[in-house]
């Protein structure tokens, strides 16, 4: 029986960009960065409420991963805001959507009171959108 999720990545343009991103205005801290050869690098952040699930940020490159053109086919999806995405947590919209845009991220959407949830949409430095919702109330 599978108990529970440890890892899961974002395909990223830049390892050291998106780094920068999500430690430095998104606030996940750095979990592991190591070397895996000439030219590759684990490396996964985490939230800090959530420590044991590690967020590998995955670099587009022509490796054992992808081949035959697969990565700039990627690449190109990634950039574009096709690809990857998200739904992130927080507990009161408002003031993280406005640290956030202070920190230069970029909005998509403003916070919006859905029929799900008061939500916020951000992309990362890569393309990748994330939807930002405010933690119900219990």
């Amino acid at each position: 029986m599978i108990t529970k999720l440890t890892h899961t990545n974002i395909f990223v343009l830049n390892q050291d960009s998106a780094l920068d991103f999500y430690v430095n205005k998104l606030g996940f801290k750095l979990h592991t960065d190591a070397s895996m050869g000439p030219g590759k690098r684990w490396l996964t952040i985490c939230s800090i409420e959530q420590p044991d699930l590690e967020i590998i940020l995955m670099p587009i490159d022509d490796s054992m991963t992808f081949k035959d053109g697969v990565a700039e086919q990627l690449k190109e999806l990634v950039k574009k805001g096709t690809f990857g995405f998200g739904v992130l947590e927080c507990n009161d919209l408002l003031a993280t959507y406005e640290e956030l845009k202070s920190k230069g991220v970029v909005f998509k959407k403003p916070p919006t009171k859905e029929f799900y949830s008061y939500e916020a949409l951000f992309v990362d430095d890569s393309g990748n959108w994330f939807s930002l919702c405010e933690k119900k109330k219990e």
